[in-house]
């Protein structure tokens, strides 16, 4: 199993330089929560600012648009799939090594394109007959469900994940488009409710007392958000971390973007609002 998973799987943290003031809050979260006995190759990507987290290796895409900078990063990484994550999702609950294991084997073999990990409302499943660890494994309806293209936790076939990222588009317009041209591929999409992202409760019929992960997303159009309060808090208590912590506080508390600079133009910003209130409406 060990060898399989070190072999196959890559965990790639997404990030820009504009959020650099977030990885650090980032490292003291996963590190507080992630086990690194999950036997992956731990990616964290910037542009052009070099970072050195412990158990990470910081690859560099340097600038462009998002789905090119992204390609670039993929082009880097030699593993099959990639577990995905972006730097403003701190965990805040412990993520555990048997179930990341077993879901690496069941996903590799069986070679899965694309498995959901976060439990969301636009997202309407069927079961599938499968479980790991006592999670139901469903499969999405790509018909009615929402964000089938969403930058999420979730474990990718690196290939298939490429294949999704078209020449020049932003973020918000890979999650629109990229969402339109899964639906009309219709590929088999999978989903487990192992992270609750922001709090969501469960979608699928999951054993009774099943643990989940969860994270919480900490930042908005460049911004800390209210979700961001109780890991300051938690920051605030540890000595070593007091400063960073006033800084993060600050920040939120008058609204300032992690860099100083003004915040980015969200360009699809009501063509996507339009789209999630038609997919869950």
């Amino acid at each position: 199993m060990e060898s399989m998973a070190s072999h196959k799987v890559a965990l790639l943290v997404h990030s820009c330089d504009r959020y650099e003031l977030l990885f650090k809050g980032f490292d003291y979260f996963f590190r507080s929560n992630w086990d690194f006995n999950i036997p992956l190759h731990y990616y964290f990507a910037t542009e052009e600012v070099e970072v050195d987290l412990p158990g990470f290796t910081n690859i560099r895409s340097g600038k462009g648009e998002w789905s090119d900078r992204l390609r670039l990063l993929l082009e880097q990484i030699e593993e099959e799939y990639i577990l995905y994550f972006q730097e403003d999702m701190w965990l805040n609950k412990p993520v555990d090594l048997e179930f990341i294991n077993a879901l690496i084997c069941k996903a590799t073999s069986n070679k899965w394109m694309q498995v959901k990990l976060n439990s969301s409302e636009v997202f309407r499943t069927q079961p599938s007959g499968l479980s790991i660890n006592g999670f139901e494994v469903s499969r999405v309806n790509n018909k009615t469900s929402g964000f089938l293209m969403s930058h999420q936790v979730t474990l990718w076939n690196k290939q298939f994940l490429m294949d999704q990222l078209k020449p020049g588009e932003h973020p918000w317009r890979n999650e629109r488009k990229g969402t339109k041209r899964l639906r009309k591929l219709d590929k088999e999409i999978f989903h487990l409710d192992y992270f609750a992202e922001n709090g969501q409760p469960e979608i699928n019929n999951n054993m009774p007392g099943v643990k989940r992960s969860a994270y919480q997303s900490i930042s908005m159009n460049a911004c800390l958000n209210h979700n961001a309060l109780p890991f300051i808090e938690q920051l605030e208590k540890d000595n070593a971390y007091a400063e960073y912590a006033a800084k993060l506080r600050y920040n939120f508390e008058h609204g300032i973007t992690h860099d100083g600079k003004p915040k980015p133009l969200k360009k699809d910003i009501f063509k996507r609002l339009k789209d999630w209130l038609k997919a869950v409406g």
